[in-house]
């Protein structure tokens, strides 16, 4: 699970805010470029004078420049006085499945994958890592793959997916096991409404042949909370089979239901060495972008296929 951002408090990350931006390349320059911002007024910033060769980053600094082996040794930010050395194959895996299309505020579990999917792959491409995407329902929808030029291209197919079919895994991820074939990173963003020990078993099959792989697990307040107090038909979005419920019978059992998926879901992935992070939509973006930037901190301190992920 993802520690608390240190740049928690930035209401402009807010995906109600977010919502209103159309464009989605502005989007995820704003999100990427005010968390650093913020990351770098946060204490977790210091200035060191140990590397002559380097100078503390300033906003307003092309983050294409920031030293990611360094800041993997200090946990600061220093921008490179030379050109960068490290770059990976990134493949962003986003559920479109229709559960996904579920809000029950202004913003549903698609709108905040778009906005997380867009902000971390603008973010990976100006490290200058090669971004591609999958996006998949019950097989891939929009495949793009992976090229230091195609985030404009990734961007365009995340803002073109739309949650209209039943949800499947076995289909998608046999596509993309025969594609994305050098090692690199995943990066799956989902509400995983699947058997868990299926999903962790499957996901942490990509870690065994050396990949890196981070799961964002994201959720509506409500299918957390259920704060329903009226009898009404629940319908299934992906089956579209209605079911009558009283709230206050079922209440109970569906948040412990629900705890015990998520804490599955959990234990599931740190076992197979997958990073697991568990997002609310009415959360900030902040929590996730920091727990990517922790997680790609890491891809860079050891080999891929070593077991360190999933802290």
């Amino acid at each position: 699970m993802a520690t608390r951002s240190p740049a928690g408090h930035t209401s402009f990350l807010d995906p109600t805010v977010l919502a209103r931006i159309d464009n989605l390349l502005l989007l995820a320059r704003t999100v990427v470029d005010g968390f650093l911002q913020g990351i770098h007024r946060s204490p977790y910033l210091g200035v060191s004078m140990d590397f002559a060769e380097h100078r503390p980053y300033m906003p307003g600094d092309d983050i294409r420049r920031i030293d990611w082996r360094l800041f993997a040794r200090t946990d600061r930010f220093y921008i490179k006085q030379f050109e960068a050395e490290t770059n990976a194959d990134v493949a962003f895996l986003f559920d479109m499945s229709a559960s996904m299309g579920y809000g029950s505020g202004e913003v549903t579990k698609l709108d905040y994958g778009r906005f997380l999917t867009a902000s971390l792959a603008y973010f990976s491409a100006d490290q200058k890592d090669r971004v591609g995407l999958y996006a998949f329902d019950s097989d891939v929808v929009e495949h793009v793959r992976p090229s230091a030029a195609h985030l404009e291209k990734v961007l365009h197919a995340i803002a073109r997916v739309q949650p209209r079919r039943e949800g499947e895994w076995d289909r998608p991820l046999a596509r993309v096991a025969n594609t994305f074939r050098r090692r690199g990173i995943i990066v799956v963003v989902s509400d995983f409404y699947h058997d868990a020990d299926e999903l962790t078993s499957a996901l942490g099959l990509f870690r065994a042949q050396g990949n890196d792989v981070v799961a964002f697990h994201i959720l509506d307040p409500a299918e957390i909370d259920f704060p329903f107090v009226q009898a009404a038909n629940f319908q299934d979005l992906e089956t579209r089979e209605l079911l009558p419920v009283v709230p206050e019978k079922y209440a109970s059992v569906y948040r412990s239901e629900v705890r015990a998926h998520i804490d599955e879901l959990g234990r599931g992935f740190i076992r197979h060495g997958v990073d697991y992070v568990l997002l609310n939509t009415a959360e900030p973006l902040d929590d996730a972008l920091y727990a990517y930037l922790t997680f790609r901190q890491r891809t860079l301190r050891a080999p891929a296929g070593r077991p360190g992920a999933g802290r």
